[in-house]
């Protein structure tokens, strides 16, 4: 059984954009699979990979809602860990994460098995009991909602990113060097936080290359001046990890301009629950 984590952990993941919920849908389908009975099952991993997607999707139901003037961020993945019980390769894109959020969880699960995995809508709709034309129509809703001309382009999710753009964010904020640190940021550079339900953090979606680097130095002089940071690979994506000593108080994942010459995106994770099982290789 434990082979089948690495396989399940990617589904349960992009569904549910949290670890330890993840972990939990496979937990509860192997446990009652290993105690239910075994007859009409023809594919043991078919059977569990449908199994774990379903849970998923009614975990995500369960959820509790956070309101709009929330902001919910998933719970980063270092993708370069060296960590052989998770497919890292299928690990959706941080940014792509972000986006999902937009979708309720069949339309989300139906664009992650049609994007991600390849799934034809007929093999999507037995996975989920429906029709293909539900299957379509749940795939043409999520699209609409995710249409990419209303939302920053972000690097593709498996291509390499030079580090000099990092290198001049970093530096500019140790040296206070406002000018150079705006010129980083696209004109429409969004920022998140997500400080979870014990630290008081920005609520709001901060947006404009202007209110996001008055918000950037602030949160450096009052918070992160005295931290040391690492360069990471989180969700496929380039990132930054602060340290207090030895403990991980933030990780900041960025979304680059398709040239990579500008932030698009930062997503600012404090949330000490969220960062727990980060582990970097």
């Amino acid at each position: 059984m434990k082979d089948y984590h690495k396989i399940l952990f990617p589904y349960a993941y992009n569904i549910l954009g949290s670890s330890e919920d993840a972990k939990d849908a496979i937990q509860d389908v192997l446990s009652s699979y290993l105690s239910a009975k075994k007859e009409g099952i023809q594919n043991e991993k078919s059977y569990l990979i449908k199994a774990v997607i379903n849970q998923s999707i009614n975990m995500k139901n369960r959820r509790k809602k956070i309101s709009y003037e929330d902001v919910w961020l998933p719970e980063p993945v270092a993708t370069e860990a060296a960590d052989t019980n998770i497919n890292m390769r299928d690990i959706a894109s941080y940014s792509l994460l972000i986006l999902l959020e937009k979708l309720n969880p069949k339309e989300r699960a139906v664009f992650i098995l049609k994007e991600a995995f390849g799934y034809s809508h007929e093999e999507i709709s037995e996975v989920l009991s429906a029709t293909v034309e539900n299957s379509r129509k749940l795939l043409s809703r999520a699209k609409m909602k995710l249409d990419p001309a209303k939302h920053p382009v972000v690097v593709p999710e498996r291509e390499i990113v030079p580090s000099g753009v990092l290198d001049k964010y970093i530096g500019a904020l140790r040296g206070g060097d406002v000018k150079t640190l705006e010129d980083l940021l696209s004109r429409d550079i969004v920022f998140y936080a997500d400080g979870g339900e014990k630290l008081n953090v920005v609520r709001k979606v901060c947006t404009g290359r202007h209110d996001v680097t008055e918000l950037l130095v602030y949160v450096y002089e009052k918070y992160d001046k005295g931290l040391s940071s690492v360069p990471a690979r989180i969700n496929h994506q380039p990132a930054l990890l602060y340290y207090n000593g030895e403990q991980l108080v933030a990780c900041q994942v960025f979304g680059l301009s398709a040239d990579g010459s500008h932030i698009v995106q930062i997503s600012n994770v404090i949330d000490p629950e969220k960062l727990r099982n980060l582990r970097v290789a």
